[in-house]
């Protein structure tokens, strides 16, 4: 038996008369995308044959012989000599294969008291804890190059938009620590899923746990988990870290994908608020004169990318019995995709953010169109006595005069306010201005540049 297994390089020859044809073969195999869980794969398995070791079912011997041929698995890997097989189909078989050829029987005893269902489990989660740890990083880097602009442009004065329509005034540092806190955010929700992948599958086997005696909490320990599944059928057979950090990560590429917009609309020539520098744009084949925002804009693509694979990991689950189904083979790969094209996308944008070019005076003409401080008018009458709602009657009339006569608010002679509201005086004039606007919103979370500034302050204490 020993002679056909090294033959046909399968762990369960023995119960089949035919060999797997080469098409299966090429459509179960998971190798060429799995074998970047190598070194988590030989981690784990290094740490669970400390704990066999530990609790007397591997010899001193073996357990120094796997040590030595998994360092230099480890090294054919990182040299780039390492010979994965399709005839292996995964991560797992290959280096248990390569194992075997340099030790002997002592390779064959590692898989002692486990399966390749609490192996790949464990598998992902180590690797999926390195990339969130990677990932909160440089959300950190991105939300420091997004407060050192705030604090650039704390007094920048731009239009505040809704429905895409002038709105009321703000400063551009309030408007960019708006993305500040979404990415707080979104780091606290990759955190906190951390917490839920730091849990040890190894020990449920293949889904019932082991009859052998061993000790789950060491192997815990080793591997840095806050504790061990509790379950063994939902140790090898959920998928739901995965699906829960592929939501974080399609909320934080929405939060991403917004900021495109706006950084494609600022860069249109039709509001000119911003220019990017130029190695992150491109031109075109036949206009000479363009430069398109091309990375803002692929961002905005792949975020319909990362949210399809959270539904596709969603679809992936809903219909499986317990416990391992061969459908979680297909849970790599969008996974994968997800955290690449997040960290992919975050290192870019910090280093973009970085390079804006802002054009602050044509924020504040474009702050002055649109009647943005008609709000302002209405509190100021509401202070002298009117009520809101007769208040925003009497500036609404105040409006149609001015855009009646090509007028600003400013512009409206004494007597014709007055006309509106006998309670409207000089002073007045000072609730008009987009100074007076931003500045009298001094209250916690409001857009006067004191304001912004403290939370400049809050944010980079948070990030120290």
């Amino acid at each position: 038996m020993t002679d056909q297994f090294a033959k046909k390089s399968e762990a369960w020859s023995a119960r089949f008369s035919e060999p797997v044809a080469d098409l299966v073969k090429r459509y179960t195999a998971s190798v060429d995308f799995d074998k970047r869980l190598a070194s988590f794969d030989i981690a784990g398995s290094l740490a669970h044959a400390d704990m066999l070791h530990a609790v007397g079912l591997l010899s001193a011997s073996d357990l120094q012989a796997i040590q030595g041929g998994m360092q230099q698995i480890q090294t054919e890997i990182d040299q780039g000599r390492f010979n994965w097989s399709l005839d292996l189909e995964d991560v797992h078989l290959n280096i248990e294969k390569r194992l075997t050829d340099l030790v002997g029987d002592a390779g064959k005893r590692l898989h002692t008291a486990r399966s390749r269902n609490d192996q790949v489990a464990t598998d992902i989660r180590l690797w999926l804890r390195e990339q969130i740890d990677l990932l909160a990083g440089l959300l950190a880097d991105l939300q420091r190059a997004l407060i050192d602009l705030a604090e650039e442009h704390a007094d920048t004065i731009m239009p505040g938009f809704t429905h895409l329509q002038v709105a009321q005034p703000v400063t551009f540092g309030h408007h960019l620590m708006a993305y500040v806190e979404m990415f707080a955010r979104d780091t606290e929700r990759l955190l906190d899923c951390r917490r839920r992948v730091n849990r040890l599958p190894l020990g449920a086997a293949a889904l019932a746990g082991t009859s052998y005696p061993i000790d789950r909490e060491r192997v815990a320990r080793t591997l840095g988990f806050d504790g061990v599944c509790r379950n063994s059928l939902d140790a090898v057979s959920d998928r739901d870290f995965a699906i829960e950090f592929c939501a974080a990560a399609a909320l934080c590429m929405t939060h991403i994908s917004r900021l495109s917009e706006e950084l494609v609309i600022w860069m249109s020539p039709r509001m000119g608020f911003i220019d990017l520098a130029d190695r992150f744009c491109t031109g075109s084949s036949i206009m000479p004169q363009k430069k398109n925002p091309d990375v803002p804009e692929l961002a905005r693509g792949k975020t319909g990318r990362v949210n399809g694979h959270l539904i596709a990991l969603l679809t992936l689950m809903k219909g499986q019995p317990l416990a391992y189904n061969k459908d979680n083979q297909e849970d790599k790969e969008p996974l994968f995709d997800a955290a690449d094209t997040l960290r992919d996308t975050l290192r870019i944008f910090a280093d973009l953010v970085g390079g804006i070019q802002v054009r602050s005076e044509r924020m504040r003409q474009a702050a002055a169109e649109g009647f943005s401080t008609a709000t302002d008018l209405a509190d100021h009458l509401v202070r002298k006595g009117l009520t809101f709602r007769d208040a925003h009657e009497a500036v609404a009339h105040a409006v149609r005069i001015a855009s009646d006569s090509n007028r600003s608010l400013e512009q409206l002679t004494l007597d014709e306010l007055q006309a509106l509201s006998p309670v409207l005086g000089e002073d007045a004039y000072q609730s008009l201005t987009l100074e007076g606007s931003v500045q009298s919103r001094r209250h916690v979370g409001g857009t006067a540049p004191e304001q912004v500034r403290q939370a400049i302050k809050d944010a980079r204490a948070r990030l120290s």
